[in-house]
């Protein structure tokens, strides 16, 4: 038996490794190779050959493989209870005690409950930056110049026209975010905060995104083009925050006074009953915090008030920079998302 034993362990070292198992005919001795090494285990009994546990071997994992992906593909965003566990190994776990309120297991991986909130809605939409400076009235004209082709091609479809918008909303702060992170490392100097708000506004429109894709399913020309105006816009936007980022926040300041004039004539749609007031998708609720019987008119309302803080915050940083002062020397509106 040793020496049956000595031969696998000298086939094993010599010949495929990684889990194959190798077994002798004889049944008294199976040596597995593994990335631990290599141990010898007495079976009560083994009458197979080394080609068919090979096969068996591979046919198992495949099988095995299948499984677990179709069991762990998460539908919508939400997470599958069922889902096989991923191996610990490397200490990144979820905690299962994570609930809602009621108690209830929650089923979101893109946010927790801590990232949630309640929109303000007292907030003035109503305010309005009025232009006085040449850079001003520079951003204030380019912003009403590119709402004609989206009045154009979207017309009264402000599901599609939000759910559209809303790929390019997310850019600047990410842009802006990123600038100033890397400004940080540079120059050895905190952010004052900023980086952090930046970044918090990019993913709350994303969040916007999100939401409304489960209201509108976008067509493969609308894909088309969210490519072209994010690829086009990016650029332009990431070398405009270079050269100037009071103008580059003052433009998203703009940007943010159409966003809300949008979503009011989107709420008059819904009101009319030209737009069918559904209920609020599930990721709606759990994010903002809303009631179980909520509405797209619920969900059309905290949206406005979160584009009205995005203007206020992007007027704020612009009024910073003419003042001759960086973000870091005014403190930054951070944990309002």
């Amino acid at each position: 038996m040793n020496q049956i034993a000595r031969a696998l362990m000298q086939s094993a070292f010599h010949g495929r490794r990684g889990g194959v198992r190798f077994a002798s005919t004889s049944g008294f001795a199976i040596a597995r190779a593994s990335s631990e090494g290599f141990a010898v285990k007495r079976p009560s009994f083994c009458v197979v050959g080394a080609s068919q546990l090979i096969d068996r071997h591979f046919s198992s994992s495949s099988a095995a493989s299948a499984s677990s992906k179709e069991d762990s593909a998460p539908k919508g965003g939400e997470r599958n209870e069922k889902s096989v566990a991923v191996s610990s190994y490397w200490g990144i776990t979820r905690e299962k005690s994570i609930t809602r309120e009621d108690g209830s297991p929650w089923p979101w991986n893109c946010f927790m409950p801590w990232e949630t909130y309640k929109a303000d809605l007292s907030i003035d939409l109503h305010k309005h930056h009025v232009p006085k400076t040449f850079l001003d009235k520079f951003a204030y004209w380019t912003v009403k110049t590119l709402r004609i082709p989206t009045d154009i091609f979207f017309q009264r479809r402000y599901g599609c026209r939000a759910m559209m918008l809303e790929t390019v909303a997310a850019v600047p702060g990410m842009v802006g975010g990123m600038l100033l992170h890397l400004r940080s490392l540079r120059k050895f100097q905190h952010s004052g905060g900023w980086i952090k708000a930046l970044l918090e506004e990019a993913e709350n429109e994303r969040m916007h995104l999100m939401t409304m894709v489960e209201l509108v399913k976008p067509k493969w020309y609308e894909r088309l083009l969210v490519l072209t105006v994010q690829g086009v816009f990016f650029n332009a936007f990431f070398v405009l925050y270079l050269v100037s980022p009071k103008l580059a926040h003052r433009i998203v300041g703009y940007l943010e006074e159409e966003a809300i004039h949008s979503y009011t004539e989107f709420l008059k749609d819904i009101d009319s009953g030209a737009i069918k007031n559904g209920p609020a998708p599930a990721i709606a609720i759990d994010y903002w915090r809303l009631p179980k019987d909520a509405t797209l008119r619920d969900v059309v309302i905290v949206v406005r008030a979160d584009e009205a803080h995005h203007r206020d915050v992007n007027h704020f940083a612009s009024d910073i920079h003419y003042q001759g002062k960086e973000l870091r020397e005014a403190p930054a509106p951070i944990g309002y998302h």
